[in-house]
């Protein structure tokens, strides 16, 4: 539960200019995560989430840019215990997980910054990964069955 919601905070600060732990609480509501103010305060610090100044003045939640040790710790474990296949199948990859787990996983991949990668798209189970061509693809399964 705790991946899911602090993957859905990461989608709602990068979707919307949050700007109070009030907003992304009640926008965690609005997703189905009914948690209190503590638990969305320890969220952003295990997060490591920033206030930084927008463009129209404001400030509004962003996500400090991890770094490669803290997006591989983050991977394997999330590989460790929630992927049970990867494939791929022409210039696409597909990744099945347990139930759940699909967008803490896919968040993790997207922190990667993989090189020949068109998009991403996460449901419950099932990660959908685009590659440049048939070779990327192949190559990226490769690549992220050494976190299994």
């Amino acid at each position: 539960m705790k991946t899911r919601r602090q993957a859905m905070i990461l989608d709602l600060i990068n979707e919307h200019p949050i700007e109070t732990q009030e907003e992304l609480q009640k926008r965690l509501k609005e997703s189905g995560f009914n948690v209190t103010q503590a638990t969305v305060s320890r969220d952003i610090k295990e997060l490591r989430l920033l206030k930084s100044l927008s463009n129209d003045g404001k400030y509004r939640y962003t996500s400090i840019t991890k770094s490669v040790s803290d997006v591989k710790g983050s991977i394997n474990g999330f590989f460790n215990n929630s992927v049970i296949s990867l494939k791929s199948a022409q210039n696409m990859v597909v990744i099945k997980t347990l139930s759940g787990m699909a967008q803490a996983v896919c968040a993790s991949i997207d922190s990667m910054e993989l090189g020949g990668v068109l998009g991403t798209l996460a449901g419950d189970d099932t990660i959908f990964i685009v590659a440049i061509d048939t070779e990327r693809a192949s190559s990226l399964v490769i690549e992220l069955k050494k976190y299994l």
